[in-house]
């Protein structure tokens, strides 16, 4: 029924063209930001699987470690609800269908698939996180948390934030419109995990992820391709702890530092997660995510030079904090850089 001149339409309000400018900005800021949903800021941020094999390699991942919801899922790989239920009926994936983890086996540590945030707070920092740079070290007591790492979050230079592995503050490549390519870990036959990523100014770094059995090692490279010698070279590389259960209190009470050693504290008193990086520049703790951070420093790099850090990540089940990190020390893990 056509609309009275006592009842009149929308359409014909002053207010309408008001409405129309508010559906629009809210539609943008959804698009750029992600929508909420409950705490979490939800993204379209997904990967889509390059192959049969590479979707029956991620499902697994998702699945048997990271126990993904249908939706996370969706969320990672953009796949619709349909199209996941067929691929798990085919492929025989179930939760509780996986081989347990032989002991004395390296710790288990996977690429992070994304489609779940890292964090538990200040999501607003990481807006769309990458998961190239992420991985997932599980726990040898429980089988079902993890920490999720990330190396690197951010690097910066003499010529600015460098690269960030998600959206937050302006870095040298966003603020000329330029979009780094998405990458992913290399996944070696031996058990290790690598990548490697060449900026357009010449800068190439790098990260590798060394699984043992008692603690993952770790380490990153820089080779400056510029024709100048950079400077200021700090790394921020991030433990997450929103996977581990007993160590998601929003705190910093429950967390040692101790030059290049950082440490959180279990609940219950009696288990640890252990970081550190060397040259350690700046030890500390996000309480709102939370995480760890033992954030290194690579020397000067003149053109054409490659330098290198070297990272720590284990467990420990005890009290004795200080004499595990003395014993730590003892394994020599941080050799001289080169």
């Amino acid at each position: 029924m056509a609309p009275t001149k006592s009842h009149p339409s929308i359409f014909e309000t002053k207010h309408y063209a008001r409405l129309l400018c508010l559906f629009a900005w809210l539609a943008g800021a959804m698009l750029l930001s992600g929508t909420l949903r409950g705490t979490e800021i939800v993204q379209s941020n997904y990967r889509k699987p390059t192959s049969e094999s590479d979707l029956r390699y991620w499902l697994q991942n998702m699945v048997w470690y990271h126990h993904f919801t249908t939706e996370e899922i969706k969320s990672a790989t953009g796949l619709d609800k349909n199209e996941i239920t067929a691929a798990l009926k085919k492929f025989r994936i179930t939760p509780g269908n996986h081989a347990k983890r032989p002991v004395n086996a390296p710790l288990l540590v996977l690429p992070y698939p994304g489609g779940r945030h890292p964090r538990i707070g200040f999501l607003d920092g990481a807006v769309n996180p990458q998961r190239e740079t992420k991985v997932s070290v599980f726990m040898p007591w429980d089988e079902n948390s993890y920490v999720v790492v990330d190396v690197p979050e951010a690097l910066w230079s003499n010529l600015g934030l460098t690269y960030l592995a998600h959206t937050h503050v302006p870095t040298v490549w966003t603020k000329q419109n330029i979009k780094l390519e998405p990458l992913e870990w290399n996944r070696r036959v031996n058990g290790t995990f690598d990548f490697e990523r060449r900026l357009p100014d010449g800068i190439a770094f790098g990260a590798k992820i060394m699984p043992a059995r008692d603690a993952v090692r770790m380490e990153l490279w820089l080779t400056n391709g510029t024709r100048e010698t950079l400077s200021d070279l700090r790394v921020q590389n991030c433990v997450m702890l929103k996977g581990a259960n007993g160590f998601q209190q929003q705190t910093n009470e429950n967390k040692v530092f101790s030059k290049p050693y950082v440490a959180c504290r279990s609940a219950d008193g009696q288990h640890w997660i252990i970081t550190a990086w060397e040259p350690c520049h700046r030890p500390w703790a996000n309480a709102s995510c939370p995480c760890l951070h033992s954030d290194p420093k690579f020397p000067d790099c003149a053109p054409g030079e490659t330098k290198r850090l070297r990272g720590w990540l284990s467990f420990y089940e005890g009290t004795d904090i200080h004499a595990e990190f003395q014993r730590i020390d003892q394994t020599g893990w941080a050799k001289k850089n080169n």
